[in-house]
């Protein structure tokens, strides 16, 4: 884990979603200490033109913007672990996008280990198995 769901209102952009990808995958190493192997990460644009800030396109308003959502196991970070995640993954969208609205948000969620999991297995599954034997 984790898994991240991007969207960027920018135009599509296949070096762009590689850049993203790359970004969020190294970050999600880095700053939430999670296994490269493990972190999915979905990149989806979005036109200038449907998209809103302040009621107005981010296209009319010639600036670009994003939506990052990380979902993690809860208990597994820190608050300054997202703290950290956040202010870089601003600071790496800024620099792969050119200028972005301050209102691109990036969500970090928290969900049970007995909500979900990957390869079949839950992630409270993951952590009791290795202590029974």
């Amino acid at each position: 884990m984790p898994y991240i769901n991007v969207r960027i209102a920018a135009p599509k952009s296949a070096e762009k979603a590689q850049q993203v990808a790359k970004l969020l995958t190294d970050l999600a190493v880095s700053a939430l200490g999670k296994q490269r192997e493990v972190v999915a990460v979905d990149v989806q644009f979005a036109t200038p033109e449907s998209w809103f800030v302040g009621g107005k396109t981010v296209a009319s308003q010639a600036l670009n913007t994003f939506f990052i959502e990380v979902k993690v196991t809860t208990g597994t970070n820190t608050r300054d672990d997202k703290a950290q995640f956040i202010a870089a993954a601003y600071d790496g969208m800024h620099a792969i996008l050119g200028t972005v609205t301050p209102t691109s948000y990036i969500v970090t969620q928290n969900v049970d280990g007995e909500d979900w999991g990957f390869g079949g297995q839950t992630q409270a599954y993951r952590y009791i198995a290795p202590q029974v034997k």
